[in-house]
């Protein structure tokens, strides 16, 4: 049997639980329409160049992340209209999502070609393909993810057993993250339906904050900006991530493409890394500039800006890097297998760093590592 997340079953029971736990998807769903109907970006400041050419011929490409700040360099890099820049008359175009699981369909029916992504979701689609549906091109970010909790019903560590805590998505990146600390305090929860000493409640990241006021979670275990929010709520950061982890660093974002599209459109796919390059050089030349421009893409998301209580620590809080920081996804993995949702699965192979590296020299940039897990 391949080594796959349990998770994807389509049982008579997992059925039920999808209707109850993926409800919240389902606007996410409408509003991408089919994953990438958002089109070129109405406010991209990029306008194509005349004559610019189509790279390698190609139309378009279809780039996938999340509303998340976490997914900052996709935000800021499309409101500054840094991928069209480099894309030239190659259109881009835009899908979000909630979470990986669904990206990663997305990504499996060619609705998109490029995604920003976590590290779980992009493990267990690279183990479910047999090595075959994806590489990971690039890192994007590290950090950015707490456990924020109701100060009044959790005091302490130990207080969070017999609580409701959400996390994103069933089989997410924050997902696996909180089951494996769950499994490190000895308590048991089982990971496909969330009951046990914890009850983890999968929650789109866009009601967080209501079910949190409402009362009907104790707390959530989730990316900037929801942390952010909910500490705005009133709730208190019980746990940052990153104190789990050596140095203080972990991949939450990396930049995932189908095998086949890097191997017909390299060209496409070393633009698109160009731009990521740029862009993380810009957020950190102009980190007010690029709160604001990532706020703006938030705002085009939801209708509103992100308040200044809110974004100021959020953004603070993840490092922007183009170092995929190989080393940690093994140890996500593990923490993965050690939750229950993922048989052990050989990586070797996920990652293909030559490009990035390539754009990373022109650009006088050190190359980064793939921890013995690329293509050879």
């Amino acid at each position: 049997m391949p080594a796959s997340f349990r998770t994807p079953r389509t049982t008579g029971g997992r059925r039920a639980l999808a209707a109850v736990t993926a409800l919240p998807l389902l606007a996410v769903a409408l509003t991408s329409c089919g994953y990438g109907s958002e089109s070129t970006d109405k406010n991209d400041k990029a306008n194509v160049a005349a004559g610019a050419k189509k790279i390698e011929g190609l139309d378009e490409v279809k780039i996938g992340y999340f509303p998340n700040l976490t997914h900052g360099t996709a935000l800021v890099g499309k409101q500054e209209g840094l991928f069209q820049k480099e894309l030239g008359a190659t259109k881009a175009e835009y899908a979000q999502f909630n979470a990986g699981p669904s990206e990663i369909e997305a990504l499996n029916s060619k609705s998109i070609d490029i995604g920003w992504i976590g590290p779980s979701p992009a493990i267990n689609g690279y183990a479910k393909s047999q090595g075959k549906g994806l590489r990971i091109i690039g890192g994007a970010a590290s950090g950015g993810v707490k456990l924020v909790v109701n100060p009044d019903k959790i005091k302490s560590l130990d207080d969070v057993k017999g609580k409701s805590i959400a996390t994103p998505q069933l089989g997410n990146t924050q997902d696996v993250a909180l089951l494996n600390w769950i499994k490190e305090k000895g308590w048991k929860v089982d990971p496909e339906s969330g009951k046990g000493d914890v009850s983890v409640v999968r929650t789109d990241n866009k009601i967080t904050p209501d079910a949190y006021k409402s009362g009907s979670i104790d707390g959530a275990w989730v990316p900037e900006p929801t942390a952010s929010k909910l500490v705005a709520e009133g709730g208190k950061v019980l746990l940052d991530e990153k104190d789990l982890w050596p140095d203080k660093k972990f991949v939450i974002t990396n930049i995932i493409v189908r095998q086949d599209f890097l191997e017909e459109h390299p060209k496409v796919v070393e633009a698109v890394l160009r731009a990521s390059v740029k862009t993380t050089k810009w957020i950190k030349d102009n980190p007010q500039k690029a709160k604001a421009a990532a706020n703006a893409e938030l705002e085009a998301a939801s209708g509103k800006p992100l308040p200044a209580e809110v974004i100021d620590p959020a953004w603070k809080s993840i490092d922007f890097t183009n170092d995929p920081l190989a080393e940690t996804l093994g140890s996500e993995a593990g923490h993965a297998v050690k939750a229950g949702l993922l048989e052990k699965p050989d990586l070797k192979g996920i990652y293909d760093l030559r490009p990035l590296n390539k754009v990373l020299k022109a650009a006088g940039e050190p190359a980064v590592e793939d921890a013995g897990l690329g293509v050879k």
